[in-house]
């Protein structure tokens, strides 16, 4: 009984003794933590002053040209090809023969269709000349009239079932890609050709609700593109979207000339430059992305003291990358333009270049 007693008590003390230890641990590392916590209170972030500057309302949009025309041929007809007419990168024109696709079918079906009217053509004049003399009744005349109609019907769209067999440009154009070689067999919607037509190309390009009010369709461009620096061209406007994409920007097309020799190619890079009516202007800006969320909400962080503080500011227009600031800032004032994520107002601060 005693020996029990010692060794309980032996194990109270152990116990005692790790839960004095674990504690001491505990405080320490909430010491070491604080320390940690301390040091690392500040958030990294990148600024920029504010300031008042000439400002250029003329703008620059960046886009892709793309063709006039695009089209892609497929086969309306089953048959095999006997002939193609055309290589890549030759130039055709409306209504040219590409290719010449022959079908035992429809070639039998012209046959039987030219066969049916004239047996129906010889039925017809031999009632015509039966009624005449009383041979015949009307009924069986008009019956007889009836039948050819039909058969002259058959046959018209067995000549043109007959000439589709030729395949033919619908558009004026470069062929861009060839899909058939001779002997090939085609089943309905084959691939044959592509053809693009590049005498003129369209530029797409978007820009916001503040610089798609000045621009109407039919306004002169100038376009360039990057491939040609030296070079020039004249756009115009053919169309402006009535309504933003889901980034609240305008979809336009500007039409642009190509040079005779085709210099320009679709998918090369453009860019469109909008010359404004509006006079330089000495305005204060900030760089766009200072901005808590969006321009709209109006909120910027400035640094003071090592400390972001909170303002709200009134901005005016937007010029690309910079926005107009009407009301809230003074020039030389720091604003924040990367980190603001992990910001809130008071928070400390450390700048980094």
């Amino acid at each position: 009984m005693k020996k029990n007693i010692i060794t309980g008590l032996v194990i109270l003390g152990s116990l005692a003794t790790i839960a004095i230890i674990l504690s001491n641990n505990k405080k320490e590392n909430e010491a070491k933590t604080a320390i940690v916590a301390e040091k690392n209170a500040s958030v990294s972030v990148k600024v920029a002053s504010v300031k008042t500057e000439e400002v250029s309302f003329d703008f620059l949009a960046n886009g892709n040209f793309e063709p006039l025309q695009e089209l892609k041929f497929s086969a309306e007809k089953p048959g095999r090809v006997i002939r193609v007419l055309v290589e890549e990168g030759d130039k055709v024109r409306i209504g040219q023969t590409l290719a010449i696709v022959r079908s035992e079918q429809i070639s039998a079906n012209l046959q039987a269709a030219e066969a049916s009217f004239e047996n129906a053509q010889r039925d017809f004049n031999r009632f015509e000349n039966a009624y005449k003399t009383g041979g015949v009744t009307k009924q069986q005349l008009d019956q007889a009239r009836l039948n050819m109609v039909n058969t002259q019907s058959m046959l018209k769209q067995a000549k043109v079932n007959m000439g589709d067999t030729n395949i033919k440009a619908t558009i004026n154009g470069i062929v861009n890609t060839k899909y058939i070689e001779p002997g090939s067999v085609l089943g309905a919607a084959t691939p044959l050709f592509d053809i693009v037509n590049v005498s003129k190309l369209k530029l797409k390009v978007t820009v916001n609700e503040s610089q798609v009010a000045s621009l109407k369709v039919g306004n002169t461009i100038k376009v360039t593109a990057s491939v040609y620096p030296d070079a020039e061209y004249k756009g115009k406007i053919t169309f402006i979207a009535p309504k933003a994409n889901a980034s609240l920007n305008f979809p336009i097309e500007i039409e642009i000339a190509n040079s005779s020799t085709n210099d320009l190619k679709a998918g090369m890079y453009g860019t469109a430059v909008f010359a404004s009516n509006q006079q330089k202007q000495n305005l204060m800006i900030v760089p766009r992305n200072a901005f808590v969320g969006s321009v709209s909400n109006n909120q910027i962080f400035v640094v003071e003291n090592g400390i972001a503080k909170l303002k709200t500011v009134t901005a005016g227009r937007i010029l690309g990358d910079q926005v107009e600031i009407i009301k809230g800032l003074s020039n030389d004032e720091i604003v924040i333009i990367t980190g603001q994520i992990n910001l809130i107002d008071g928070s400390k601060v450390d700048i980094i270049k």
